[in-house]
């Protein structure tokens, strides 16, 4: 499809000869010719750009479709290691309770429970998160969450972690919970 400039472009090559019979024609037909190849050439060198632009947005609107995608499924599918390792101790938990049905020796009970909890703590350790240590430790606002503040008598335990409510937990060194803590003053 030829746009006006290149039909004006067509008629004055076709025009350009018929006026310049008389003349001589190695003389004109160069200096004439060449900004008519130069005007050819700049707009095939455009046309060059666009398709080369118009296929780079494309190409990027792909990836960028792609990309979301992918986060997508990422996100819906980021805690499926987690779960399935858990679902391994769920099945323990089940096999305890009909355990606990069924039996009336507290002792069996209770180490049976003990081996539920320590399973856990293992399964959430292998995955990467740890139990923060808060009693005794100094309060930092980074780390603890500062339920109430309690008067204490011994001098030393005044600005430190004197009680935990809620145990604070650190997945590969970043913090997922902070640690509930009553504060010493």
């Amino acid at each position: 499809m030829k746009t006006m400039e290149d039909k004006d472009i067509d008629r004055t090559e076709q025009v350009l000869p018929a006026q310049n019979e008389g003349e001589n024609n190695a003389e004109t037909a160069p200096e004439e010719q060449a900004p008519l190849s130069e005007t050819d050439q700049l707009k095939a060198d455009l046309a060059d750009q666009k398709d080369k632009y118009l296929r780079l947005m494309a190409e990027f609107e792909n990836f960028r479709r792609r990309t979301a995608k992918e986060r997508l499924e990422l996100i819906q599918t980021a805690g499926k290691d987690v779960i399935v390792s858990l679902l391994e101790v769920m099945d323990d938990c089940d096999r305890a309770e009909k355990q606990l049905n069924s039996s009336d020796d507290i002792a069996l009970q209770k180490e049976g429970i003990q081996l539920v909890f320590n399973k856990v703590r293992s399964t959430l350790q292998s995955k990467g998160v740890t139990a923060m240590e808060s009693l005794g430790k100094e309060f930092n606002v980074e780390l603890h969450e500062a339920i109430t503040e309690v008067p204490v008598s011994d001098a030393s335990k005044k600005g430190k972690v004197v009680d935990e409510i809620t145990k604070g937990y650190l997945l590969n060194d970043k913090i997922i919970r902070f640690a509930k803590v009553v504060v010493g003053k």
